[in-house]
């Protein structure tokens, strides 16, 4: 009895000495520190950051969405914090109790790191979601016969679970066995069942690997190949297997204890694993497909285009064939008027440049981008440009840059600039169909004010004691006061100190200005404002402005994507995409509206997560419809990938024979990617005349044009692309041949030396290739930007065919010397003078005697006549202007 109660007070004496141990000192330290940095510094930050979230989520009536996300965070983070500690939390016990020492230690450093594991899976939060709401593509990978939703929606989450219980729960869960001073036999045992469980992971991360064969990166088609197929696929099945067998030795050898039979289980995983995965797929590529490449690899290639067309949309194009003549006839040219006047001869960049100097009024207003659209004015369909006027409160004066002005006074941008794409005046500057402040012209715009949109990144305050700055009028300036629905209530003085705490602005606090009913806008920039209410839409990078019913409203295109679909090439970081979604943001109250426009597997998804989110396209206003655009971003996705999988042969795809080229053109001075554009067309040619992008194509290392594509946006057709295949029987003129056709004539380059040894800077535009009748027309602006002015200016349009170029003060002449001289258009609707403004008219008249004595100079007899012509036609519209007979 003595010796046991010695033994007691010994082991008693040796776990107090244990306790005073420095690392666990250190360890009980570092567990206080941690849940004190935890309370203190992480705590009180996210929970602010999380109510001001509340809020704007509330004031835009989407609270539904943030609370499913947060039940999921939570309960996510609830899941992985309690499964973390219960694994690491028994392993701490049972190492503990087996060393003699108390687990409330080793328990809570369990709870500490389970804690960080719980973070991560709430970060995890969309593939859960997206996982347990599965949808079915509809098609099967070649391979496993396991449909694409499986690889989209569900084996991202059983890989990435795989993965931190292999790599992260159970190397951690080691430790405790091998820092606890546990007997050495306990020790083997515990070792010997966590390395069971870590080799029966191994064999499902094996089999996930298999899957991982789907998106092998090879030199002849994304996807698995005959190796992968032949030689490791059967690799990785072994040893999935073969981790079966280790994870079954390991238990076995608890009773066994024979060191030597699981180190010839490592010594053949290993030798299996080195030569099995690299060597012997090498030897198959060299001795088995090399040798026959073409014929081993052509159903692995027919899978490649086939899953690639399919998750890009090309299948979906319609084809056809295009056999151009040489130029259009002045027949087709007249025929196709409608089309001519909507040639847009204003390139958005020197025309932004432009609207800076003559439309901003102001310096504190800005124009950010041009947007290209079409609008009914007068009951004629027309193509525009677009521009909204916003506010850049880092433009005004440094003296006026007071709390008061940034945040309550200048609180908005003001109206939008309308420019036919075609029309300038005889001083080569745009004419308006809406323009100036207050905005004035041929498109209501009855609410101007713009709270929201590209350029607004400081919070306003509204409904405040001081009056809204709304525009300037003279020497005196126009106020308003915010009517908008939104805008997040600042209430009292305890709401107050916590929006300043989280904008760090003790004025939210201090200011006098501000009322009980005073609201705050945040979160203004329409980016910032998408991507806070659907992080998991991927936008376009181009929102435009629509003036709808008097207002302005922007529309940007979402979309949704993935980088999981089987055999599908990737662009980027992706290699899905669709564009499932139309978002609409309103300028004046920042309201926003997601749109449904495609039905698709991810989308119907989402549908069911925050079914709150969604409305129904047939819910979008016939008004809106009217202006939707084809998204350039995912035209120019599908153009990059069409270069390579237009080819639907294995054996041409293989062979590399077909593969087209984005063609070059020239701006300003120096070549560049030439850009996909906005068109009105006839896409059909025995169709209407309808709004569609378009983009040419190059044969890979050559110039000529072999095919083009025109994508639909008008209502009825909308979504649907064409791709023309242009006849191989002869070479049709590319963008790039034209431009060198341009520099070779010898009037336009000797004029282009001229301006430029005059000290004025030639800008060449957008190069457009038009489809007109059976024939292209190739139309290029010229500009010319004074040496030391501001405003490029529209002098000279250049129009080609195949067989002429020239060059001339219009359109219309430029036109009637490439297609022969002839007349073949009336005169310009668009440039002429509204109102028959006489002063206007006689400017013009003036304007077209002084070109054909310049025509008479260069001894340029077709321009001459071309300009006589056109003085005939204004002096017309003077003698009807004047009343006479």
């Amino acid at each position: 009895m003595a010796w046991r109660r010695g033994g007691r007070f010994e082991g008693r004496r040796l776990e107090i000495e244990w306790a005073r141990l420095p690392y666990e000192r250190w360890l009980r330290w570092g567990l206080g520190l941690f849940g004190a940095g935890v309370l203190f510094l992480f705590l009180p930050d996210r929970l602010l950051h999380l109510w001001v979230t509340w809020e704007w989520f509330r004031d835009l009536g989407y609270e539904s969405i943030l609370w499913t996300q947060w039940q999921a965070r939570a309960a996510l983070f609830g899941i992985g914090w309690g499964a973390a500690l219960l694994f690491l939390g028994l392993n701490a016990f049972l190492a503990a109790r087996a060393a003699g020492r108390s687990p409330r230690l080793w328990l809570g450093l369990a709870a500490a790191v389970g804690f960080l594991f719980g973070l991560a899976l709430q970060g995890e939060w969309e593939r859960v979601l997206l996982a347990l709401n599965a949808e079915s593509f509809g098609v099967r990978d070649p391979l496993f016969g396991l449909d694409v939703g499986w690889y989209v929606f569900r084996w991202p989450l059983w890989t990435s679970l795989q993965e931190t219980a292999q790599w992260g729960l159970v190397p951690l869960a080691a430790l405790f066995p091998l820092v606890l001073p546990v007997p050495r036999r306990w020790r083997w045992a515990h070792l010997s069942v966590l390395a069971a469980l870590f080799f029966l992971l191994m064999a499902v991360g094996y089999r996930f690997d298999a899957y991982r064969l789907l998106y092998a990166e090879r030199p002849v088609a994304f996807g698995a190949g005959y190796a992968e197929v032949h030689a490791r696929l059967p690799v990785l099945n072994l040893l999935s297997g073969l981790m079966v067998l280790l994870a079954a030795g390991m238990l076995l050898n608890l009773r066994l204890r024979r060191p030597a039979l699981l180190a010839l289980g490592f010594g053949v995983w290993l030798a299996l694993a080195f030569l099995g995965l690299e060597v012997y797929p090498g030897l198959i590529q060299a001795l088995v497909v090399r040798p026959n490449e073409l014929a081993r690899e052509s159903p692995y290639i027919a899978h490649s285009i086939a899953f690639t067309r399919g998750a890009y949309g090309l299948e979906r194009f319609h084809e056809q064939v295009f056999s151009p003549r040489e130029a259009p006839t002045p027949e087709e040219i007249r025929a196709n008027a409608e089309i001519l006047e909507g040639i847009r001869l204003w390139d958005y960049r020197p025309l932004l440049q432009t609207l800076q100097q003559l439309q901003s009024i102001r310096p504190y207003y800005v124009f950010v981008d041009v947007d290209v659209d079409r609008y009914r004015i007068d009951g004629t369909y027309r193509q525009v440009m677009l521009s909204v006027r916003e506010l850049d409160l880092d433009a005004l004066p440094p003296q006026a840059r007071t709390w008061v002005n940034r945040h309550l006074v200048f609180t908005h941008g003001y109206g939008a600039v309308v420019v036919p794409v075609r029309a300038f005046t005889p001083e080569g500057l745009p004419v308006f169909l809406l323009k100036d402040i207050p905005p004035a012209g041929a498109i209501p715009l009855t609410r101007p004010q713009i709270y929201f949109g590209e350029r607004t990144v400081d919070f306003a305050l509204v409904n405040t004691a001081v009056p809204e700055f709304d525009y300037p009028r003279g020497e005196e300036n126009v106020t308003t006061t915010y009517q908008g629905r939104t805008g997040v209530r600042l209430g009292g003085l305890a709401r107050r100190a916590l929006f300043a705490l989280y904008f760090g602005d003790p004025n939210l606090i201090l200011s006098g200005a501000l009322t009980a009913e005073s609201r705050i806008l945040f979160w203004r920039d329409i980016r910032t404002r998408l991507r806070t209410l659907a992080p998991f839409l991927r936008f376009d990078p181009d929102p435009y402005a629509v003036i709808l019913d008097g207002r302005i409203v922007w529309v940007a295109d979402a979309y949704t994507w993935t980088d999981r679909y089987p055999y599908s090439q990737p662009h980027g970081d992706l290699n899905y995409i669709r564009n499932s979604v139309k978002a609409v943001i309103d300028a004046y109250d920042g309201t926003v509206t997601f749109y449904v426009v495609e039905d698709e597997p991810l989308i119907r998804a989402w549908r069911r997560i925050f079914p709150a989110l969604w409305r129904d396209f047939s819910e979008m206003p016939e008004g809106l419809k009217a202006h939707l655009r084809y998204p350039e971003g995912l035209f120019r996705i599908q153009a990059d990938v069409l270069r390579t999988y237009h080819v639907q042969d294995p054996r041409t795809f293989y062979n590399k024979e077909d593969v087209w080229a984005i063609p070059t053109e020239i701006f300003g001075s120096e070549p560049q990617p030439m850009e996909p554009y906005y068109v009105l067309t006839r896409v059909d040619p025995e169709g209407p005349v309808e709004f569609a992008l378009i983009f040419p194509f190059t044969p890979s290392g050559r110039q000529n044009m072999i095919a083009w594509m025109a994508a639909r946006s008008d209502p009825g057709r909308y979504g649907e692309v064409i791709l023309y295949r242009l006849t191989k029987e002869r070479l049709i003129f590319g963008p790039q041949q034209i431009e060198a056709r341009i520099d070779q004539e010898p009037a336009i380059s000797a004029q282009l030396t001229l301006w430029s040894q005059r000290g004025s800077q030639v800008i060449r535009g957008n190069l457009l290739v038009i489809p007109i009748g059976e024939a292209f027309l190739y139309v290029e602006p010229l500009y010319l930007l004074a040496e030391q002015g501001q405003i490029p200016e529209l002098k000279q349009v250049i129009v080609a065919t195949e067989q002429r170029v020239a060059m001339a003060p219009t359109l219309e002449q430029a036109l009637a010397q490439a297609i022969g001289g002839a007349e073949v258009l009336g005169p310009s609707g668009p440039s002429a003078p509204p109102g028959g403004d006489v002063a206007a008219l006689i400017r013009e008249a003036y304007a077209h005697y002084q070109r054909a004595q310049e025509a008479i100079r260069r001894g340029d007899w077709a321009a001459y006549g071309a300009e006589i012509e056109a003085l005939g036609r204004v002096l017309e519209a003077l003698r009807q202007a004047a009343g006479g007979p």
